[in-house]
């Protein structure tokens, strides 16, 4: 049972406020720094009551960097990028939990063991996978000495296939995940093994079960993995910036804020930042991952409770 005491209320209560405070302070910030004009925000006074430059601002923001090209990309990428992230994960999940084979639960540990290792840390080698993606065929070519054979014969072996700049290569390398095979890992164990005797029973294959039965039960593990997974791939910058030159057609949303900062007197460093411009721009960003939240809220609680029974 639990009792109810009143100064524990207001207490709790009180915590809960200083914390939205605390989130919400700096939004208002960027917010307030939006409707401002360039003198203002570069005022020695700090000021909190918004300005009268709010339109002005995202108008400028808007059309400095094609910015609304730059959100469609990111937009693409990133429906891309959680759509395959759900299906690879919840297939390799179901053949690690429903099937019987030797090393099973070796390749899942190692699938699991990959959360340690972010992006930032195999970045180099991705991006030379991503520069050629067969070079790890010739590489083991050249190990078995399959090249040196092929050479004697005078017979030229060339594969090449090039992710850079191109939208491929910005969903590709980020489409395996560790996380969602391991959320829906759990979700598949806890499958009654009734369901799996009566789907044999009704002469339901593989591929029948995983499509007519697990697919539709999984919904809010899907909308929750869906969820985490935009935000993650949305707020990508160091993989873009890497593998993009060509920002111009496709730059993300993300990387448009480095370049909306071009300084109002002087491009090459002499002038004053535009942070006006540049915080309306960051809400302008910060838009579409914020009404993600907001509309999946309900579905991504569920499916995160739903994981654990």
């Amino acid at each position: 049972m639990i009792e109810r005491n009143p100064t524990l209320d207001w207490i709790t209560h009180l915590v809960l406020i200083l914390g939205s405070l605390l989130a919400i302070l700096p939004l208002w910030f960027v917010f307030v720094a939006s409707t401002l004009s360039i003198q203002e925000i570069n005022a020695p006074h700090l000021n909190l009551l918004p300005g009268e430059h709010f339109f002005e601002n995202l108008t400028a923001a808007w059309g400095r960097t094609n910015l609304g090209l730059k959100l469609l990309n990111s937009l693409f990428v990133s429906i891309a990028v959680a759509f395959g992230k759900i299906l690879f994960a919840s297939l390799t999940a179901f053949a690690i939990v429903f099937f019987r084979f030797p090393g099973r639960q070796i390749v899942f540990w190692m699938i699991f063991i990959t959360l340690m290792l972010p992006l930032e840390v195999r970045i180099v080698p991705t991006y030379a996978v991503a520069s050629n993606v067969f070079q790890p065929l010739k590489s083991i070519l050249d190990i078995l000495g399959l090249t040196y054979v092929l050479n004697l014969f005078n017979i030229k072996f060339e594969l090449s296939w090039n992710l850079l700049n191109s939208y491929t290569g910005l969903i590709l390398p980020l489409i395996a995940t560790a996380t969602g095979t391991f959320l829906f890992r759990q979700f598949y164990m806890n499958i009654p093994d009734e369901l799996i005797d009566a789907a044999k029973m009704d002469g339901a294959g593989p591929i029948r079960f995983y499509i007519e039965i697990l697919w539709p039960l999984s919904q809010t593990t899907i909308a929750a993995l869906f969820t985490i997974m935009f935000l993650y791939t949305w707020n990508q910058y160091l993989w873009p910036l890497l593998i993009i030159t060509d920002r111009q057609h496709f730059g993300t949303a993300v990387m448009a804020l480095r370049e909306i900062i071009p300084l109002s007197g002087d491009s090459t460093g002499g002038g004053t930042p535009d942070w006006n411009v540049a915080m309306a721009a960051a809400l302008i960003v910060m838009s579409p991952p914020i009404l993600m939240v907001v509309f999946m809220q309900k579905f991504f609680i569920k499916g995160l409770v739903s994981i654990d029974k």
